[in-house]
């Protein structure tokens, strides 16, 4: 069949809306009729793989309604309204032990992962795309996904809003419930207030008791931040931070989550946290931070990843989904809709610090 996708041919340039050829589902496969895709960081670092040859179909928090399904798939059905998610095999230790974003295979399953047989999904001209970005590259009309990374929702979900629970929502809301936990008189740092910092604030707001600050250096970020109820939000340029979070919290914050992955800020986020308190990090960045070994034994503190939220997406993406419908998970406030062919429009947006999470509608 035939349907639109945005493809990335070169890095340097716009994107592309073009006409593709996308096969029928295998046996195992789902095609997904797409509805919303939200545009994640991690989808423009990655158009670095394209070739003008062989273009790049990315996408990777999509959200639709399945249009068909192959002969082995029994989990979903026609007409499911879904949210599409990271791949896994569910049968490693890690998958087995509960933590499938962890799974051994993550990399063959998620990066731009192929067919057994190597058969194209996706053509273009002629020509293979390389697609399979998460098992679902959904910046197209349509999608095959398979059953590992569909997870069904409620049909009155706005799928716009849902899509996002696919990975930044779900990373950010994760890092928070799943990873931190923190409980009544905590105070939680978060860096960052994009897409993943945002949605960590708002589930933060879901533990009664936790008070938050927020570190962002956008004013329009900052400001948005109180409006989602931090208690505290600072800006890195004009104070000293780490000052700062030991006077409030009266000695360090008991929780912190770097959403930046810049190795400074993960460096003073460890030194800003009290007494036996956890930093979580997320954010995929590079190098060394400078981390006080001493510091580190003598308070007791931790630092770790966290991975997509470290959820276990068919469970967590309704629960996050629940909370939304009952008023307590506004991550629509985070939401702005571009039509498909309005991507450059949303990057640009997003890139000046107006727009939090772009979501490209079909």
């Amino acid at each position: 069949m035939q349907t639109t996708a945005v493809l990335s041919r070169d890095p340097a340039a716009p994107f592309s809306v073009e006409t593709v050829d996308l096969d029928e589902p295998r046996d195992n496969e789902i095609l997904v009729r797409i509805v919303a895709a939200g545009i994640c960081h991690t989808d423009l670092v990655n158009r670095v793989l394209g070739k003008p040859d062989r273009p790049v179909l990315l996408g990777h928090e999509g959200a639709g309604v399945v249009e068909s399904v192959g002969a082995a798939v029994t989990s979903v059905a026609p007409g499911d309204h879904v949210v599409l998610t990271f791949r896994h095999c569910g049968a490693c230790p890690n998958c087995a032990a509960g933590r499938p974003a962890y799974c051994r295979n993550s990399t063959a399953l998620n990066h731009f992962g192929r067919r057994p047989d190597r058969s194209a999904r996706v053509t273009v001209a002629g020509l293979p795309v390389r697609d399979g970005f998460f098992g679902q590259s959904s910046f197209a009309g349509y999608a095959l996904a398979t059953a590992d990374n569909t997870v069904v929702v409620d049909p009155a979900a706005d799928l716009a809003v849902a899509a996002s629970f696919g990975c930044g929502f779900q990373t950010g809301a994760g890092a928070v419930l799943n990873a931190l936990r923190p409980e009544s008189g905590a105070w939680l740092a978060i860096y960052g207030a994009g897409a993943v910092g945002s949605a960590a604030l708002l589930a933060a707001r879901t533990v009664p008791g936790v008070r938050t600050i927020v570190v962002e250096t956008a004013a329009a970020r900052r400001k948005l931040a109180q409006e989602l109820g931090a208690d505290e939000v600072l800006d890195p340029a004009e104070i000293d931070t780490g000052a700062a979070i030991g006077e409030i919290t009266g000695g360090g914050a008991t929780h912190a989550l770097d959403t930046t992955g810049s190795p400074k800020v993960l460096a003073g986020a460890f030194a800003a946290l009290g007494t036996g308190a956890t930093v979580v990090v997320v954010g995929l960045g590079g190098g060394v931070p400078e981390i006080d070994v001493r510091d580190l034994v003598l308070s007791g503190k931790t630092v770790r990843g966290c991975l997509e939220g470290d959820a276990e997406p068919s469970t967590f993406i309704p629960h996050l989904l629940d909370l939304h419908t009952r008023g307590l998970l506004p991550v629509d406030r985070l939401v702005t809709r571009f039509p498909y062919t309005e991507i450059e429009t949303a990057l640009a947006e997003q890139h000046a610090g107006s727009v939090i999470k772009p979501v490209l509608i079909w």
